[in-house]
């Protein structure tokens, strides 16, 4: 009898073990697949404020407990922190960081299905729809997203196994295991709050009648929760944003909310899960939203609804499978954009945002799991005989894995990270090579760098450029007094002398000499109110001091000795510039330029532009 019993185990030891490898080959030719994108990625708009802040903070409870509009990831923080003084823009640490939690979240998922649904070939087809959906593809071009992401894409099913193993053997340690992976969750992303209401959901309906016993269980995840509740809104409520305000979130009004919740979750959940958007919208060179055609969107809904129905008509609570991915969508998904940021941009805009999903993947392919495949040691799975349905989803596998090869391939097919690796590039290389003290005008980068709407003073160059090391040259905001040729970036990252755009006042072949009077000097036309910068050249004997009037406004402008220019702010209006001199000797001016600083394009580059030939 024993003889038999190991004999007839053997076969099914065999084809659980041809489970284990097909499932680790999905994992390990995913990872090559996804490289091939990760690696030609480069940081991107949060990723410079990260970094920044990193750099400029010093590894305080106050730095890494700042809530970054309705984001606390105290462990990404700590991970830029220690990136910024390992070189700042490290590409090869960066994807390496990546590439490494999408192995362990992928081998994660694939650990925790075994768990519920034993080692049947059935559990690679869940497995494989998180290796492939382009739900997750956004995520992985944008480093700050990753630092949320991905941990709680590691930490979700590590937690759920541990909690699986609790209930099945009743080990402390599995309770302590999945504390650990909860709270590991939560240093990076506010959604692993929703990993213990999942344990409790599946628990009670799918792994034991009485879950109510399990309080060793459900006191340490209670306490977790509390704790990080109040760390949370602690922090939401009293950290201050880059633009110095607190933040107040509450939610926006009712059709704002249905709005946001039907577009995430019919242009972005459904047709993600099924192999799209198959279209993108291009947010720049190095980023894109899902932009799913209309007829795939309603096609999408239909199939899905073929699918719950098969599934509920079938399998036992697989209703209820539903049910959980529709509750965790709204609580995890929906609810914390509208408390942090859809005031920003809208449903519109965010609705189409595939980087809401990412974590949600993993949620998709344990309920697909719950609702197709019996838990290992199951009783009576099935409402009635499935024999006809028994292999309807292999078109269905097939039809979303090419389109999501499809789908993936089309957001690869862009620049990605090139131009803004190319402007950063540029523009320290410039910076290496000019002399030291050289002064620079510090304006913003281009926004598809880093948006100063959104970023304000950590979108300026000598913000974004200044890690991990400040450069040895002289920042400046405005342009003020005698300036020994003025450093500006141009579009492309290079370095050009100012210059000043808009009225010019040529004085010909000789200066006019300017005392303690006003001497007038008429434009070409009358400028409407607003803040200017005047240049005015001069050939004096003697430092001096000007004073510049446009209409009411009234500014000061020293003047070096000999040929030279100087610079300064007024905010005025009308068709004359008066200028004199004050507590100084008299000054002679030459041609005088009244407008915005710009980069001079017919001054060489700094850097030089490479030859041809």
């Amino acid at each position: 009898m024993t003889a038999m019993t190991v004999e007839g185990a053997r076969p099914r030891l065999r084809a659980g073990d041809a489970v284990l490898a097909t499932g680790l080959a999905m994992v390990a030719l995913q990872l090559v697949w996804k490289f091939e994108l990760v690696r030609r990625t480069y940081f991107r708009q949060d990723d410079f404020h990260y970094l920044i802040r990193a750099q400029e903070s010093p590894l305080t409870w106050d730095y890494l407990m700042w809530v970054d509009v309705g984001h606390l990831l105290p462990g990404g923080f700590g991970i830029s922190w220690a990136m910024a003084r390992l070189g700042g823009y490290n590409e090869l640490l960066a994807h390496a960081t990546t590439m490494t939690l999408q192995a362990a979240a992928g081998l994660a998922l694939l650990r925790l299905l075994r768990l519920l649904f034993g080692a049947r070939p059935a559990i690679l087809v869940p497995l494989g729809l998180y290796l492939v959906t382009p739900m997750t593809i956004p995520s992985l071009s944008w480093w700050a997203a990753v630092l949320e992401t991905l941990p709680l894409q590691l930490a979700l099913p590590m937690a759920l196994s541990s909690h699986v193993r609790y209930v099945r053997e009743g080990r402390t340690r599995h309770v302590v295991a999945a504390c650990a992976w909860t709270v590991f969750g939560l240093l990076f992303f506010v959604k692993a709050a929703f990993v213990p209401v999942l344990m409790l959901v599946i628990t009670a309906i799918w792994l034991t009648p009485g879950w109510r016993r399990l309080w060793r269980a459900w006191v340490p995840y209670a306490v977790i929760l509390a704790a990080y509740s109040w760390i949370f809104f602690t922090g939401l409520y009293g950290s201050v944003q880059i633009n110095d305000a607190t933040q107040t979130p509450g939610l926006p009004e009712a059709g704002v909310a249905g709005a946001f919740a039907w577009l995430l979750g019919s242009r972005g959940l459904v047709p993600s899960a099924l192999g799209g958007p198959w279209r993108w919208q291009p947010i720049g060179d190095d980023y894109a939203m899902a932009a799913t055609p209309e007829p795939l969107v309603w096609a999408g809904l239909g199939v899905a609804a073929v699918v719950v129905s098969v599934s509920v008509l079938y399998r036992r609570r697989a209703w209820l499978a539903w049910l959980v991915l529709l509750g965790y969508f709204l609580l995890a998904d929906v609810v914390p954009v509208l408390l942090g940021r859809i005031e920003l941009l809208g449903p519109d805009v965010l609705g189409h945002e595939l980087r809401y999903l990412a974590a949600t993947a993993t949620v998709v392919s344990v309920v697909i799991g719950l609702a197709f495949i019996p838990l290992d040691g199951e009783e009576r799975p099935w409402l009635r005989p499935r024999s006809r349905l028994r292999w309807a989803w292999v078109p269905l596998a097939a039809a979303v894995t090419a389109g999501s090869v499809w789908s993936v391939a089309a957001y690869a097919d862009r620049p990605l990270g090139r131009t803004v690796r190319g402007y950063v590039e540029t523009a320290r290389l410039a910076l290496s090579r000019v002399p030291e003290g050289t002064v620079v005008l510090d304006t913003h980068v281009p926004p598809e760098v880093a948006a100063p709407a959104f970023f304000h003073d950590y979108a300026l160059h000598s913000k974004v450029l200044g890690v991990p090391d400040p450069w040895p040259v002289t920042w400046v905001r405005r342009l003020s007094g005698p300036l020994p040729n003025p450093m500006v970036f141009d579009a492309r990252g290079r370095l050009r002398p100012v210059a000043v755009e808009g009225v010019t006042i040529p004085q010909g072949s000789s200066c006019v000499p300017v005392g303690g009077q006003e001497v007038r000097f008429r434009l070409p036309y009358p400028l409407a109110g607003g803040e200017y910068t005047v240049q005015l050249s001069y050939l004096n004997g003697a430092e001096t001091n000007l004073s510049v009037r446009l209409g009411l406004g009234v500014a000061q402008a020293p003047a070096g000795r000999d040929l030279g220019r100087t610079f300064t702010q007024v905010h005025g209006e009308g068709g004359e510039l008066a200028v004199r001199t004050t507590g100084g000797p008299a000054a002679c001016l030459g041609e005088i330029r009244i407008g915005r600083p710009v980069p001079d394009e017919n001054g060489p580059p700094i850097p030089p532009r490479p030859a041809t030939g």
